[in-house]
């Protein structure tokens, strides 16, 4: 399975042998398959607990048989299924030391309704607001079990054995993740290809209002440029077949470039999803 099929409500493909990329109504979610077991990569919305559960099984899997639950960061869109596998079979849900308070519960890092309000007047910002309620985005994370992970053995031991990046700046714990074996970068927030209220496609950075420390996280593509990747697996907008330090390059010179101070973005594909293609193959334009 290597081409992308789409299910209702998701798609998976399989662009590297035993690592399955699913893109999801608003963020994506990735799976390492190791014989039965395998380690899940965030998760989506509460809401989509029907599809990660749906795209495991598709994937050849049991959801009872993770090795753990790895999370970028802690927000709900990525988060929001990782208390289920928490509450129902007892898998580890595991993340950096920085973003573990706010998977606990005990704070919150999410971009603030005065400011989502305050571009209310963009139909994309709308429609991908309506898709965050109706998907339980207004719920608060909360695995009550995560934890850190030790070290780099803990990590290099699921399947997978997925390499931890620390990419600060989304959030402060915001962490991305090497695949040594499929030469992968699942890059979460921290280098995406699409997103509801973007009208680009190919590689960029989410819109500033959803990062906690914008300038950190523009720093922080400098740890993503120098892995020897050249599959990119985003937290959204579909996979790309490219260089990471390409990838990295493409961003940067897009900030470049002047912004106008108006823009009115264009109607976007379904119901909170952008009009950008579903295919691996790279697209950098």
């Amino acid at each position: 399975m290597h081409g992308g099929q789409r299910r209702p409500g998701y798609s998976l493909s399989e662009p590297a042998p035993d690592v399955f990329f699913v893109e999801g109504p608003a963020s994506n979610w990735v799976i390492l398959r190791r014989g039965p077991e395998f380690t899940l990569i965030d998760g989506g919305y509460p809401g989509d607990l029907p599809l990660v559960l749906a795209s495991i099984s598709e994937a050849g899997l049991d959801p009872a048989d993770a090795s753990a639950v790895l999370i970028t960061h802690a927000h709900i869109d990525h988060a929001g299924t990782a208390g289920h596998f928490a509450a129902a079979f007892g898998i580890p849900v595991l993340c950096s030391v920085p973003e573990l308070p706010y998977l606990l519960g005990e704070d919150r890092d999410q971009v603030s309704v005065r400011r989502i309000l305050s571009r209310a007047w963009q139909p994309s910002v709308l429609h991908w607001s309506w898709h965050v309620l109706a998907s339980g985005g207004a719920s608060r994370v909360a695995v009550l079990t995560a934890a850190a992970w030790a070290d780099d053995g803990e990590l290099a031991a699921l399947p997978g054995s997925p390499a931890a990046v620390p990419t600060p700046g989304h959030t402060p714990g915001h962490t991305a993740f090497y695949l040594p074996a499929a030469h992968a970068a699942v890059t979460g927030d921290a280098l995406i290809t699409g997103h509801a209220i973007s009208r680009r496609r190919g590689p960029q950075m989410l819109d500033p209002m959803f990062h906690s420390d914008e300038t950190g996280a523009r720093r922080s593509l400098s740890q993503l440029g120098k892995l020897d990747a050249s599959l990119l697996l985003p937290g959204h907008g579909p996979a790309v077949r490219t260089a990471m330090s390409r990838a990295v390059g493409t961003v940067r010179s897009r900030a470049a470039v002047p912004k106008r101070k108006f823009v009115v973005p264009g109607p976007v594909g379904g119901f909170a999803e952008p009009t950008y293609g579903r295919s691996a193959a790279g697209s950098e334009r």
